[in-house]
């Protein structure tokens, strides 16, 4: 289980709130303004002194009362934070005032309120980890996959020949995805060059899409598999966030919900049509959208389990963790 999954679990459990509080927007109901906004933002460019940087960064976002996690590089930024939307404007306004963030895209999503419990901002060798020698890095600045608008992502699908990776981890893909895409098995993102290696053969030949929750992972996925020998790949500018929030595709074509890392958990994407469960019960099969975590605390794991078999079978992933935890409460 990565480190960041395992923080967020720990998050809803000292929370005490519903672990699976979606936000699923009517097509039929008119915007409405909230107090809080949600911001998801991310950059590659050079910053000579990242712990410099990450100082004058964090009396910016106490400041502003603004929550979340940022991590900060040599190589750039990757943030999402949440704060009141006066507060969350001045950031902005803020970080397109540095030179070096002035292209850099936000998107923005409403809230009734904070999405995360603290503000963490931390220096890491890479800001999304991929986890290469630094020899055989990648620099998105210098390769990667041709990146697509929603609407030519869209279109890109329809065509013949075409393989759509989903750039994510395992338990993102299992909550919501783009129809007919390839969900690797995988539960973290630097497992992807091994997966590659071993996929290799069944992918030449192909139109290689590439999809993530924000665009940050495709810029190095699809740079990692352009340095693979591959030609024809793309990948989707923004996201599925963007994708979702593109007036022309509305999220046509992804179903399910988009796993977010805060206290929302998933949030709706495809505003076509009928909103699509694709998760299903551990144990019964029927469709089930929520998430929970398994109840043994060696494993925390977020599983699907409905109300009727959190009944019968409790909120576990397994027997054997149903039996971990019933030992360590008799003492045995």
């Amino acid at each position: 289980m990565t480190s960041w999954r395992m923080e967020m679990n720990r998050f809803y459990g000292k929370m005490g709130k519903n672990p699976y509080p979606f936000q699923v927007e009517s097509e039929l109901s008119p915007p409405v303004a909230t107090p809080f906004q949600v911001l998801l933002y991310y950059r590659y460019v050079r910053i000579e002194n990242p712990e410099a940087f990450l100082k004058e960064h964090r009396q910016l976002c106490e400041s502003l009362g603004l929550r979340g996690r940022i991590i900060v590089g040599d190589e750039g930024i990757n943030g999402t934070v949440s704060g009141p939307t006066e507060a969350t404007g001045k950031y902005i306004e803020a970080m397109h005032d540095d030179p070096r963030f002035a292209e850099m895209e936000f998107k923005i999503d409403d809230a009734e309120g904070h999405v995360f419990p603290k503000m963490s901002i931390k220096v890491r060798d890479e800001i999304v980890r991929l986890g290469l020698d630094e020899e055989f890095d990648i620099d998105p600045n210098e390769v990667t996959g041709e990146r697509l608008s929603p609407a030519e992502f869209y279109r890109k699908m329809q065509e013949e020949e075409v393989v759509i990776i989903d750039g994510r981890n395992d338990y993102e893909a299992e909550l919501g995805r783009f129809k007919n895409a390839i969900c690797p098995q995988i539960d973290n993102f630097r497992d992807f060059p091994e997966w590659l290696r071993d996929h290799a053969k069944e992918l030449r030949g192909k139109k290689i899409l590439t999809y993530c929750t924000g665009g940050i992972r495709c810029e190095k996925l699809s740079g990692l598999i352009r340095k693979g020998g591959f030609d024809n790949v793309y990948q989707l500018d923004g996201g599925i966030v963007k994708y979702g929030k593109d007036p022309e595709v509305r999220g046509r074509d992804f179903e399910g919900l988009c796993y977010v890392f805060d206290e929302r958990v998933g949030v709706e994407v495809n505003r076509t049509e009928t909103r699509k469960v694709i998760s299903h019960c551990r144990y019964c099969g029927t469709e089930e959208p929520r998430y929970g975590n398994c109840k043994w605390p060696e494993c925390n794991e977020q599983i699907f389990v409905c109300p009727g078999c959190r009944e019968e079978h409790g909120l576990f992933c397994s027997n054997e963790c149903r039996e971990g935890l019933a030992n360590r409460e008799a003492g045995t």
